[in-house]
């Protein structure tokens, strides 16, 4: 699933390339993919809207259209928001296009077919469901380590687990966590409310570190992630957990393991991490 620094790239093109343009049409071929308003009513109140801006909160894509209307973008674990033009070869997941009046297209296309839109008032679009309940955003000025000390202090949950709560800390993901925890040293497993405060520091720089160095990869493409563009991010040459058990950690060289937490895996060093 695309992450924070992921959608943030995604964002970064996309606000570069599509206000100021009007949406003269729209092409739906999986109507499941948007949650409300019907896909009919969807068509009508699109067409014809100027697009202002592009935003992002925690892992939602936020685009600003006129008349007060807000289209509310979640790309799930494969989805793609390209913004193309008219006659490149239309992927066979290609499930929504809307034609711009510029002659070009804004596609998503989604081969697990999990991806999400909204179209909602700009005013409303926080009772979006999911959005509605989003954490801090790790790169703001509300998340400080004075912050991260206080909610660790009273969680007994595994950090791993605690950091891919979106309603704690929002946009963190599989492997922003796993990277951010062994730049830290600490175990994925380690409970929440047992770190020190020299601890807490450290996780605090990392999580910053991993995300704005994510971001300045252009996000990871391990799997189906592209920006909006068509373009693949380049972290994943940089990773030193994810993905990576059985092979030498970069810094202390033991073994890389993967275990299960909650149903999610975790990518670790046990000779760095504790």
């Amino acid at each position: 699933m695309p992450e924070l620094p992921e959608v943030e790239t995604v964002k970064r093109t996309l606000k570069e390339r599509l206000p100021g343009f009007t949406i003269c049409g729209v092409d739906i071929y999986l109507p499941k993919i948007i949650q409300t308003p019907s896909p009919e009513e969807f068509c009508r109140q699109v067409v014809d809207k100027r697009i202002l801006d592009v935003g992002r909160r925690g892992k939602y894509l936020l685009i600003s259209l006129s008349r007060g209307l807000m289209l509310v973008v979640h790309l799930r674990m494969t989805g793609q928001l390209v913004y193309t033009v008219t006659d490149e070869p239309r992927s066979k997941h290609t499930h929504l296009v809307f034609h711009l009046n510029n002659g070009h297209q804004l596609r998503f296309t989604d081969m697990r077919q999990f991806g999400r839109f909204w179209l909602v008032p700009a005013k409303e679009f926080k009772t979006v469901s999911g959005l509605k309940d989003l954490g801090v955003e790790p790169l703001s000025k509300e998340f400080t380590i004075d912050f991260l000390k206080k909610e660790l202090k009273k969680r007994r949950t595994r950090l791993k687990t605690l950091l891919l709560d979106q309603t704690f800390i929002s946009g963190l993901g599989n492997i922003y966590v796993d990277e951010a925890l062994h730049r830290a040293g600490l175990h994925p497993s380690r409970q929440a409310n047992t770190l020190t405060p020299g601890e807490v520091e450290a996780l605090f720089q990392a999580i910053r570190a991993v995300l704005e160095e994510g971001i300045a990869s252009r996000g990871t493409s391990v799997r189906d992630y592209v920006d909006g563009t068509g373009q693949a991010g380049t972290f994943q040459e940089k990773l030193r957990v994810y993905g990576r058990s059985g092979r030498p950690c970069m810094r202390c060289g033991k073994t890389i393991e993967r275990l299960r937490l909650g149903g999610r895996s975790a990518y670790f060093c046990p000779g760095c991490q504790k």
